[in-house]
């Protein structure tokens, strides 16, 4: 831990000489991403300060009462000393959750992409279950959830659609949705009472801002069509719906959602950043996982995470073998309980590799 702190204090000092260069304040980018990054390691340098403080005061106690010939006096110091011991210990434990490597897209927004998997239109139905889970508890916490792409069946249910949620702390809320939605239920159709499993994938992409992902223009193919879509708000006349390709990685984004084309080109852009942007860092978190012990999952959207059984009203989450049996309001939106289950497995886990290190 001591090679940890120092460099810890090492940054700080850097950070301070970097944000106080005039070349650096007039480069507004870097100047913003040092004093954010100085902001973030501050409680943590004044929390080492104050270790060092106490075990230096316990060294002192520890000095004095081997110097001390007075029973009442020895008493006193050796009273301090027990006190000193059981801060230090307090205040290691919060540097340890302190030194929890943050996720730094866990403040921003996201973008939300479900489409149906195993099932046929059993899961096209369960697909938009999942869909109006997100939204409700985008209503609930005052997010905006926005909708860019859908392709939607004639029964009610969603092959594939593509929506943002905004708000600040989102995706640190909603990341832990990234993976395969199992649903085990009697459809409606099966007359003979059958239970039928069926599912849906959800990734959960960081909405990322310009200067992370930069496209060249050139990289970028564009089409626009007319929405194909089953009916109502989803068709138009006029070519508005863009199609984007991103040439070096063959990602596509469509977007069918607003009358513009510039508007769907505008949103459609803001998708591509973020499938790049988890493109580009998809190995890099792949060999992060494989060097430390795993959190929750890897967030693979080819991952079973979670089991909706309809029968028992049952909801298990098998990275961290959680289960709640609010089937119904947990799917009008209520999910916060097993969110904070899964963001709290996954700082315990994280506390884990901060305290092997």
């Amino acid at each position: 831990m001591t090679q940890k702190l120092q460099s810890v204090l090492d940054r700080y000092d850097k950070l301070n000489e970097l944000i106080a260069d005039p070349a650096i304040i007039s480069d507004i980018q870097n100047y913003k991403k040092y004093t954010k990054e100085l902001s973030d390691i501050t409680e943590t340098v004044e929390k080492i300060k104050e270790l060092v403080k106490i075990e230096k005061e316990r060294e002192d106690a520890e000095a004095f009462i081997s110097m001390e010939q007075d029973p009442e006096m020895k008493e006193l110091l050796s009273q301090e000393i027990k006190e000193l011991i059981k801060k230090q210990a307090e205040v290691n434990n919060e540097l340890k959750l302190l030194l929890i490597p943050k996720d730094e897209n866990d403040d921003k927004s996201c973008i939300v992409e479900i489409r149906a998997g195993a099932g046929g239109e059993e899961a096209a139905l369960f697909a938009y279950e999942l869909y109006r889970m997100y939204v409700n508890f985008s209503d609930k916490h005052r997010y905006k959830a926005e909708e860019i792409d859908g392709n939607f069946t004639e029964l009610g249910g969603v092959k594939e659609v593509t929506f943002s949620v905004s708000g600040n702390g989102v995706y640190g809320k909603l990341k832990f949705e990234s993976g395969v939605h199992r649903v085990q239920r009697v459809p409606e159709t099966e007359s003979q009472g059958r239970i039928q499993t069926s599912t849906a994938t959800v990734a959960v992409l960081p909405e990322v801002e310009d200067v992370e992902v930069k496209i060249d223009e050139k990289d970028l193919k564009i089409d626009t069509y007319r929405s194909s879509g089953a009916g109502g708000q989803h068709v138009n006349k006029t070519e508005s719906c863009i199609r984007m390709t991103h040439l070096p990685t063959g990602i596509v984004v469509t977007c069918q959602d607003e009358r513009s084309q510039i508007k769907n080109r505008e949103k459609a852009l803001k998708v591509m950043k973020s499938r790049l942007y988890d493109y580009y860092n998809s190995q890099y978190r792949k060999e992060y996982d494989e060097n430390r012990k795993s959190q929750i999952g890897t967030g693979d959207r080819s991952e079973r995470i979670r089991t909706y059984n309809f029968p028992q009203g049952r909801i298990t989450d098998h990275r961290i073998g959680f289960t709640l049996y609010s089937l119904e309001n947990f799917l009008s939106g209520n999910i916060d309980e097993m969110i904070e289950a899964l963001q709290i497995a996954d700082r315990e886990a994280k506390l884990a590799n901060v305290e092997d290190e």
